[in-house]
C-alpha cells in the first residue's frame, strides 16, 4: 500500500503545484494523449516481451502491493523452521527427512509454514538441495557452487520483468513527444481557426508530452525500480538459507547454523540473537512467563 501513497503523492505535488499557479485542471484531461502513449508503451512491451514475462511483470506489480514479504517476522519463522528441520536431521539422520524433501506439501515440518510452501523458489531451492544432500557423495564445496549457480538462475529470472518496465520507462518520454508531435500535426491543421482553438491544440500537444515525463519519472520508473529491490530481497533469502545449509553440511549443530544463518540476514530485518532462540525454543518473553 506504500507505493499507492507514493503514487498519490506524485499526483497531488504535479496537480497541486499546477492549481497554485491558477492553472485549469480541464487543459490536462487529455483521453487522446493519454490514449497514445499509454497504448503505445503497452504494445512496446508486448512486442518486447514472451508472455511468461509479461505474467511476471502483472505479479510483481501485485506483490508490490502486498508490500515486502521479507520482513524479521518471515526469516524468524524460516529460522524455527529450519530449526526444527535440521534437528530431526540430527536426531534422525537424513534418511529420515527424504520424504519430507520429496513431498514437502504432506511434510509435518512444513505444513506449519505455510508462507514457506507458497514461496515457490525458496520451497525449490532448500528442497532440491537437501535432496542432493541425502543421496550423499557430495563435498560441501560442491553443494555451495550448486546453490550458487541455482541463486543465479533464479535472481536472472527475476530481473528480466525489471528491465522490461525499465525500458518501457525509458520509452515514456519519447512517446510523449510523439503524442506531442501529432498534437502540433493537428494545430497546423486549425490554423486560420479562432486563436482559442489553435491554443486547444497547442495546449493538448504540451500535455502529451507532459504526461510522457510524469509516467516514465513518478509512476512506471519507481515501481521498476521498486521491483528491483523485491528481487534483491529474494536473494538476500536464499543467500541466507544457503548460508544455513552449508554451514549443517560442514558439521555444525542445527543452533549454530541457524546462528550463522541470522548474521547473514540484511540489517533490517536481522533479529536480535535472544529473539531467535526464543522463537526457535518456543520460550515465552520473561514478562510472558511471569505473568
Amino acid at each position: 500500500m506504500i507505493a499507492i501513497l507514493g503514487i498519490f503523492l506524485v499526483f497531488a505535488a504535479v496537480i497541486g503545484g499546477f492549481l497554485m499557479e491558477r492553472g485549469h485542471l480541464a487543459v490536462l484531461l487529455q483521453p487522446a494523449e493519454l490514449l497514445i502513449i499509454a497504448g503505445a508503451a503497452s504494445g512496446t512491451l508486448v512486442v518486447a516481451n514472451p508472455v511468461r514475462i509479461l505474467k511476471a511483470i502483472a505479479a510483481g506489480l501485485t506483490a508490490i502491493l502486498k508490500g515486502s514479504p521479507f520482513t524479521k517476522q518471515r526469516y524468524l519463522s524460516t529460522l524455527k523452521m529450519m530449526y526444527q528441520f535440521l534437528t530431526k536431521v540430527r536426531k534422525e539422520g537424513l534418511l529420515a527427512v527424504e520424504t519430507d524433501v520429496e513431498k514437502p506439501e504432506e511434510s509435518a515440518i512444513f505444513k506449519e509454514y505455510p508462507e514457506f510452501l507458497r514461496d515457490h523458489h525458496a520451497r525449490t531451492f532448500l528442497c532440491d538441495t537437501l535432496r542432493t544432500a541425502v543421496t550423499g557423495g557430495v563435498e560441501p564445496f560442491d553443494m555451495d557452487q550448486m546453490m550458487e549457480l541455482d541463486m543465479e538462475v533464479l535472481h536472472h529470472e527475476a530481473v528480466q520483468p525489471v528491465e522490461a518496465l525499465t525500458t518501457v520507462a525509458d520509452s515514456l518520454p519519447g512517446l510523449g513527444i510523439v503524442a506531442a508531435v501529432l498534437g502540433v500535426v493537428i494545430t497546423m491543421g486549425a490554423l486560420g481557426g479562432p486563436p482559442e482553438e489553435i491554443g486547444k491544440h497547442v495546449a493538448a500537444a504540451l500535455v502529451g508530452t507532459f504526461l510522457g515525463i510524469l509516467l516514465c519519472y513518478g509512476v512506471v520508473g519507481p515501481l521498476s525500480a521498486n521491483m528491483r529491490k523485491t528481487a534483491e530481497e529474494e536473494n538476500d533469502f536464499l543467500h541466507v538459507l544457503r548460508v544455513l545449509l552449508l554451514a549443517f553440511l560442514k558439521g555444525s549443530a542445527p543452533m549454530i547454523a541457524v546462528e550463522v544463518a541470522r548474521r547473514a540476514i540484511p540489517a533490517y530485518a536481522r533479529p536480535s540473537f535472544d529473539e531467535m532462540e526464543r522463537t526457535c525454543k518456543n520460550r515465552a518473553e520473561p514478562a510472558q512467563a511471569a505473568a
